[in-house]
């Protein structure tokens, strides 16, 4: 079960760039800007914040683990990042990117020869402390799918009223 770990993670992160482009590409902007109320996010801003997490988070995070170990604290991740940019792109623009910084991290990801052992290497997170690598890469993991359950059910609650009392029966209108 141990060397197998990562053969089990990749296939879910190199997969998600492409469902979120089957779910989301070319899509009218009422879907992609839609969210659950104030304070929500739509799945244009989830893209985002998983575009700004492939560019400081996960595999910088394997990298700190490896190349320092306990001694270095991971940088600090804002979760909100994609609320501060300035640039605006549009949604094909951010699955384009989105998965060119995947593939781009999955090949490096790869190219580490990672073997069990590794997966027992701890860095130092700023709030939770000590971490694994098989932590850290179970959570960029269930991240994914975390976020892709979240673009779904904001999408699905487009249409809460109109499905009118079939509601009782779709648990992702509750």
């Amino acid at each position: 079960m141990e060397s197998n770990f990562l053969e089990e993670c990749l296939p879910i992160l190199n997969r998600t760039p492409a469902t979120l482009n089957a779910l989301l590409r070319d899509l009218p902007n009422v879907w992609t800007d839609a969210n659950e109320g104030p304070d929500t996010w739509s799945p244009y801003t989830v893209l985002g914040h998983l575009i700004h997490g492939e560019q400081t988070d996960w595999f910088p995070r394997v990298k700190v683990i490896l190349e320092h170990g306990p001694a270095r604290t991971f940088d600090p991740y804002d979760r909100e990042a994609q609320f501060r940019v300035t640039e605006p792109k549009s949604m094909n623009q951010l699955l384009d990117e989105f998965a060119a910084l995947r593939q781009e991290n999955l090949n490096q990801l790869r190219a580490l020869n990672l073997q069990p052992e590794h997966l027992n290497l701890t860095g130092t997170h700023p709030v939770f402390g000590p971490v694994t690598l098989r932590q850290l890469l179970a959570t960029w993991t269930t991240h994914d799918l975390a976020h892709v359950l979240q673009i779904s059910r904001v999408m699905a609650k487009r249409y809460r009223h109109e499905v009118g009392p079939w509601a009782q029966y779709l648990s992702v209108m509750a």
